[in-house]
């Protein structure tokens, strides 16, 4: 596996990518990663993907990682999506001739399921993992109606996310290196909060739409993400096959479960080529 670094710049944003290519690579996997968090935190990941000769690309959000801007804001839910048809783009000019999935996490979940149903794309397959569609808790509605009133009047205005970092794991290994990264952050934007509610809405009730082979994975004691809204779309689809990890945590690729994940990850995705 080697790696490397490439940047890219849609609404006045320096975006950081990050790419690792397999010694031998039968397919490439654009990786869309979630809420607060970064890219660097799937090397396992890529590593696991890389030794079964898939290469992998990725990117950090708008305001997130080492991309520019502010933190936790981006302009439109549009251009996040134009955001991963650069991504994309990239990935097939690097490895021209080979198929495309695409695989996003909680926030890049909603992303990546909202996109195989809105852009026209030649994707192989998408995976979502823990997919923002439907949060677990219901905030406050006085933080809800002041949220709309930003998004009119000041949209850039962040907020904290109120996430509980020990809801990240069952490992508690795992939540120490999330609280002391320092890309980790919990700023958020209405367009990341609001838009993201909306559109995971959007995303169960037109998963009838969904034309392209999903793989859905979602831990049944997610506290952030409901898993019954997962389960919600892929009932709705006939594209989307499910997996519940029984006890599960939010973050599969690093709870108690990740080996199981990761390998059920590779396999389905061997089983599409």
């Amino acid at each position: 596996m080697t790696q490397s670094e490439f940047t890219f710049n849609i609404y006045n944003t320096d975006f950081y990518g990050k790419t690792w290519q397999a010694n031998s690579t039968k397919a490439v996997v654009v990786l869309v990663h979630g809420m607060g968090e970064h890219s660097g935190r799937y090397n396992h990941v890529a590593k696991k993907l890389t030794d079964n000769d898939f290469s992998v690309v990725a990117f950090d959000h708008f305001g997130h990682g080492k991309t520019s801007g502010k933190r936790g804001h981006n302009p439109s839910f549009e251009a996040v999506l134009e955001s991963v048809t650069k991504t994309i783009e990239k990935a097939t000019t690097l490895f021209p001739n080979k198929p495309v999935f695409l695989y996003g996490h909680s926030m890049g979940g909603n992303v990546v399921v909202n996109y195989s149903i809105r852009i026209k794309h030649q994707l192989k397959g998408v995976i979502a993992t823990s997919p923002f569609l439907k949060l677990a808790f219901q905030p406050p509605k006085i933080k809800l109606a002041v949220g709309k009133l930003l998004q009119k009047i000041a949209p850039s205005l962040t907020m904290g996310n109120e996430l509980d970092a020990n809801d990240v794991s069952r490992d508690k290994v795992e939540v120490e290196k999330y609280i002391n990264d320092p890309l980790v952050h919990d700023k958020i934007s209405p367009n990341f909060s609001l838009t993201f509610i909306d559109t995971g809405l959007w995303a169960i009730e037109n998963a009838n739409k969904l034309a392209t082979k999903m793989l859905l994975l979602h831990g049944t004691d997610d506290k952030i993400i409901d898993y019954k809204g997962t389960q919600e779309f892929a009932n709705k689809s006939d594209n989307a096959t499910l997996k519940l990890y029984k006890g599960g945590y939010h973050e599969l690729q690093n709870d108690l479960c990740k080996e199981e994940m990761l390998q059920d990850v590779v396999d389905w995705l061997n089983s599409q080529l």
